[in-house]
């Protein structure tokens, strides 16, 4: 694994702001999600002590899944530089979820904008971890823009901090960690020994990035006429105010740039689980507060992508 080619690195990056993830593409995820919940009922089977079968699932997830993935790069290669190239930017770009992640909240977004409420929790469900049956609209556009915060970290900047250092290998292995994360990172009976391996070893991943991810918010914030000052003072005060130890930094550095409140109360299967709350209610969180979270999740890895070709083009 080594630093990603510049190339494929703007290549990708523009293919996902392109087309995004189109249903038709079998994408890498899809399949992650497979190999788990195979290695899950197999390791159930044969391993008596959860938490020590969860440490299996998630070494044989990541191994295989970056033992694939460096084998079809290496393929590639060894067939043509021009087919290592184009499955480095395939690979590359199935890491990157920008595009995505608009599309899935405007969905959320148009569906409240036609008043259309049902619409709209359903949309939300989707991206959501929470219960959305009876959310109103404020809670609606609370947790819509409370997921394109937390997911600017973990589906834009993280891919690409990883592409950069190591190349579409490193990256794959990174979305390993996170689907592992996604799908067995519960707080739940059924998971809570099965799934802290891979909790905590997500926490781990991310938490540079979600560091990186706050302050290219604050950085990109007076780009668009929004508050730096208050961006950095809010996610310097409340980006803890979270359960996990990284969401909060993203979710802060947007409530602070936009002026909202953030955080709260939420229901999980029906409980409610309390929150502390991030960043202060000057402005009602409203389909602005939206446009504001995804201007600033593409104005954050404009800076990335920006920043790293600057550093790389210093040393060729």
């Amino acid at each position: 694994m080594e630093p990603i080619n510049p190339y494929i690195l703007i290549s990708a990056v523009i293919l996902d702001l392109l087309i995004g993830d189109p249903r038709w593409f079998p994408h890498p995820v899809v399949y992650m999600g497979k190999l788990i919940m195979v290695l899950e009922k197999v390791l159930r089977r044969l391993v008596t002590n959860e938490r020590a079968g969860g440490i299996i699932l998630l070494v044989l997830t990541v191994s295989i899944t970056v033992g694939l993935a460096f084998a079809l790069l290496k393929g590639a290669y060894a067939v043509s530089p021009y087919l290592g190239f184009a499955v480095a930017v395939i690979l590359s770009w199935s890491c990157i979820a920008a595009r995505s992640l608009h599309r899935e909240s405007r969905l959320v977004a148009y569906a409240l904008g036609m008043g259309d409420l049902a619409a709209a929790r359903r949309y939300l469900s989707n991206i959501v971890g929470r219960d959305t049956a009876e959310l109103d609209e404020p809670e609606i556009w609370r947790a819509t823009v409370e997921t394109v915060a937390e997911n600017t970290s973990d589906g834009v900047i993280a891919p690409l901090f990883y592409l950069c250092l190591g190349g579409p290998v490193l990256a794959i292995a990174y979305k390993a960690i996170n689907t592992l994360d996604s799908m067995v990172g519960y707080r739940n009976e059924r998971y809570l020994e099965l799934g802290r391996a891979s909790a905590r070893f997500d926490d781990l991943a991310n938490f540079i990035p979600a560091r990186i991810t706050g302050l290219l918010m604050v950085a990109a914030a007076p780009l668009l006429g929004l508050s730096a000052k208050n961006s950095w003072r809010i996610m310097r005060r409340d980006g803890r105010n979270h359960s996990s130890p990284n969401s909060g930094i993203p979710e802060a550095a947007v409530a602070g740039a936009l002026g909202i409140r953030l955080g709260g109360t939420n229901l999980y299967a029906g409980k409610p689980v309390p929150k502390p709350t991030i960043g202060d209610a000057i402005q009602q969180i409203s389909q602005a507060s939206w446009r504001g979270a995804v201007r600033l999740m593409y104005g954050s890895e404009a800076l990335l992508v920006l920043g790293w070709l600057l550093t790389t083009s210093m040393f060729y």
